[in-house]
């Protein structure tokens, strides 16, 4: 008989679900918990083999007859905006990003709730509370920030902060390999700016700015509306049964 070390993580898998991007498709996850000192170390692993984080948790998708979702990297290195791009990012340079420790406000919970309401009503996120919300802030074991964005002040290029109100957050891992976007939310009234895609554009500066090679993005699904803003970024790698495959 063989014992496993007590740090070894165990791995469950949950019972099927509805799933949120393919109609008439279910899910299943294979997930384990992040916890002790080793939790950043394996939150890269797991990453880097195509899980997600979410508070103490790493999930990968473990579908019976779908293999629809596939995780995406930006090669933070070599990407190169395109006209679209640099027209979103001239738009939000007026914005800066200010980072710090992973802690919930009332201010990001009341931007976070406008989001929700305005653009995912009948997501399963739709019904969190403040309470529910600082937990998918602060419970995390791996190396984790908050980027606030505000507008740029008099003082921003010594402070390097922003001033007046909250316009968009993002919850970030900082791995050895790269930054990995966990949830990010904007105010959805300033459509016109597309602070999602500037956002991601942003993580990309800082990843090259602190010599990280990637931005991850998560899950991308072919034939799902919500998700084709992801394979912009590019040069970008998937995940496949061979490894880390590139796309042009």
């Amino acid at each position: 008989m063989t014992h496993q070390p007590q740090q070894s993580p165990q791995f469950f898998l949950t019972a099927p679900s509805a799933c949120p991007y393919l109609e008439g498709q279910y899910e299943r996850k294979v997930f384990t918990h992040l916890v002790g000192d080793k939790a950043n170390e394996l939150n890269d692993l797991l990453t880097q083999g195509g899980f997600r984080r979410s508070q103490n948790i790493a999930y990968r998708p473990a579908c019976e007859t779908c293999r629809a979702c596939v995780s995406v990297r930006i090669l933070a290195n070599e990407f190169k905006m395109d006209r679209s791009l640099k027209r979103v990012w001239k738009r939000n340079t007026d914005l800066i990003g200010h980072s710090h420790r992973a802690e919930p406000s009332t201010e990001q919970y009341s931007l976070f709730r406008h989001y929700l309401d305005a653009r995912h009503r009948k997501g399963g996120m739709s019904d969190m509370t403040v309470l529910d919300y600082a937990m998918m802030v602060e419970d995390t074991h791996v190396s984790t920030q908050i980027i606030e964005y505000r507008r740029r002040g008099p003082d921003s290029f010594i402070s390097q902060k922003g001033e007046g109100e909250l316009l968009a957050v993002a919850l970030t891992d900082v791995m050895s390999d790269g930054l990995s976007m966990v949830y990010s939310f904007y105010d959805p009234d300033l459509a016109d700016r597309s602070l999602g895609t500037f956002m991601i554009l942003d993580h990309i500066q800082r990843a090259v700015a602190q010599g990280l090679p990637h931005v991850y993005l998560g899950y991308w699904v072919e034939g799902s509306r919500k998700m084709q803003y992801k394979i912009r970024f590019k040069p970008q790698e998937h995940l496949g049964p061979k490894g880390w495959e590139r796309r042009d």
